[in-house]
């Protein structure tokens, strides 16, 4: 049934996405704000979660759904749809080619398969979960994650919240955790950054402000192909969210707590001063 649901969840990807990519053609412009002035939204938004939940419930009328832009809707089945109609809005606004849709299922509370797709490239990344365990795929062909590397030679991404303060905080850790790494990437969608670490593009991922909507689908794929994810009570008050090779997962915790990421952890010296 897994299956099923990820091919399900493609086919409606992949409508969105063409919605989408017809808007941009159009022009795009910010419909409002949530959290903060700078956390947008666009009428795409809208009009592309609104057509997944109408595909989605045509398919399957009894399902629940959880999105960023409308409102939860129980049901009975057992399978909650968790979508991000473009995770990466800022990107689609500027027109930088990393925003996707992201359709998850889960089943009594765990993810069991979703689909992360990039609506600007197209390139499409596959999660299941079945009783011959848990797959991921890009464009047909299964994943593996990258190769786990020494804590200074890990190419890490990451993220900053809606909420100026929390950012300040967010780059206090930075600071401390930057000389640690090989180099950080700020790519603008944790759905997507999550899928480059089950390709082997990206080898780790950290961020403060994630939501489930942003992480579902995402997380699945990238588990498996062998990541590990864990989530934390940031350091500004926010869901954080660590995700890397299982082999390497432990250490990079560690570093983690110890940079100040984590609310309550990290043995550092007085907070940098706000400039």
């Amino acid at each position: 049934m897994s299956r099923e649901l990820a091919d399900l969840a493609l086919d409606v990807a992949r409508a969105a996405a063409d919605l989408i990519t017809a808007q941009r053609a159009g022009g795009v412009a910010v419909a409002a704000t949530k959290t903060s002035d700078i956390d947008i939204v666009t009428e795409t938004d809208r009009a592309a979660e609104r057509l997944i939940r109408e595909r989605l419930a045509a398919v399957r009328p009894d399902d629940a759904f959880l999105g960023e832009e409308g409102d939860d809707v129980p049901g009975t089945s057992g399978v909650r749809w968790v979508i991000d109609p473009i995770d990466g809005t800022v990107n689609f606004l500027y027109g930088l080619p990393q925003y996707a849709v992201s359709i998850a299922a889960e089943q009594d509370g765990e993810a069991v398969a979703g689909v992360v797709l990039n609506a600007a490239t197209g390139a499409a990344y596959l999660g299941w979960v079945d009783e011959e365990g848990a797959h991921a795929t890009r464009d047909g062909v299964p994943l593996t994650g990258p190769a786990p590397q020494p804590l200074d030679k890990m190419l890490v991404a990451s993220g900053f919240s809606y909420d100026r303060e929390v950012r300040l905080l967010q780059a206090q850790a930075m600071v401390r955790f930057l000389p640690q790494i090989r180099d950080l990437r700020r790519l603008g969608s944790c759905a997507l950054d999550l899928c480059h670490i089950a390709e082997g593009v990206l080898d780790a991922y950290v961020e403060e402000g994630v939501n489930l909507w942003d992480h579902a689908a995402g997380g699945l794929i990238a588990r498996a192909a062998g990541a590990r994810t864990e989530l934390f009570p940031g350091a500004g008050g926010l869901t954080l969210l660590l995700a890397a090779p299982a082999a390497v997962f432990e250490e990079l915790r560690a570093v983690v707590l110890a940079c100040g990421f984590v609310a309550g952890e990290g043995p550092w010296a007085e907070p940098i001063e706000q400039v």
